[in-house]
């Protein structure tokens, strides 16, 4: 296996256990590829630092803090760039985009455009392990947010679409997320997802005929067996389903 995940100590109801931040190496390689080193927590940049050796990039799946905010001062610390998708979460020229490959002392990684939970979302393939890291795309247990207005729904849809066709074909037989554990079956784990999203869709449709107005009449109808500190999430997702709804 090309990856260990370094879990940061940032638990809570949006992180789970914390953040997944994995360190890459190939068998025979000397450097490191670092993906969401997390939060600027010493403690946690310094468990990362000790994995990871000597690092020859960090990449990041999104720009959210729980995986950005550290990037910059372990990039530093370690003498390295940072590649993202947004330039602003950059240190170097580097960036990223759909299709690149990342090549380290061996170890390949291929980045796959999936935005959705956020504009700037990617997914990094490493066919290696037939893995793929998803960063908040899929997370190991429960569901995503669609981070409305920068998060769109029909976006993630296709992302999802394109991660199961990957999973369909068998080049990915393993999901890395950024947040809980691997999943060792992602056919499954997408079908529940795009089911759960399908599913979502209608209660936000019976909602509506119901009275509900609002986002938040919204969350409060479907949502009303979810603890309600998960809500202003839930309203991301449901503003998210309802921009789909009046395009669709």
């Amino acid at each position: 296996m090309s990856g260990r995940c370094v879990l940061a100590p940032n638990p809570g109801p949006m992180t789970l256990d914390g953040t997944n931040t994995w360190v890459l190496r190939g068998a025979d390689g000397s450097r490191s590829i670092v993906v969401d080193p997390g939060p600027l927590l010493e403690r946690h940049l310094d468990a990362v630092a000790c994995a990871a050796g000597e690092v020859a990039v960090v990449l990041l799946t999104h720009g959210h803090v729980d995986h950005s905010e550290g990037a910059r001062a372990f990039a530093k610390r370690v003498g390295c760039g940072v590649r993202a998708l947004d330039p602003a979460h950059r240190l170097g020229s580097e960036g990223l985009a759909d299709g690149d490959v990342v090549a380290v002392d061996g170890l390949v990684v291929r980045v796959v455009g999936t935005p959705g939970h956020t504009a700037d979302s990617v997914s990094f393939v490493v066919p290696s392990d037939a893995a793929v890291l998803t960063g908040d795309t899929i997370l190991g247990r429960g569901t995503s947010v669609v981070a409305h207005p920068d998060g769109e729904l029909g976006a993630y849809l296709d992302s999802l679409r394109r991660l199961r066709e990957l999973a369909d074909l068998a080049q990915v037989q393993q999901i890395w997320p950024g947040h809980g554990p691997v999943i060792n079956d992602p056919l499954r784990a997408i079908d529940a997802y795009l089911a759960h999203r399908a599913e979502r869709l209608e209660q936000v449709r019976a909602a509506l005929q119901a009275g509900a107005r609002t986002a938040r009449d919204v969350v409060a109808r479907v949502y009303a067996d979810v603890d309600p500190v998960l809500w202003p999430a839930a309203e991301q997702s449901v503003a998210a389903q309802l921009a789909y709804l009046r395009s669709d």
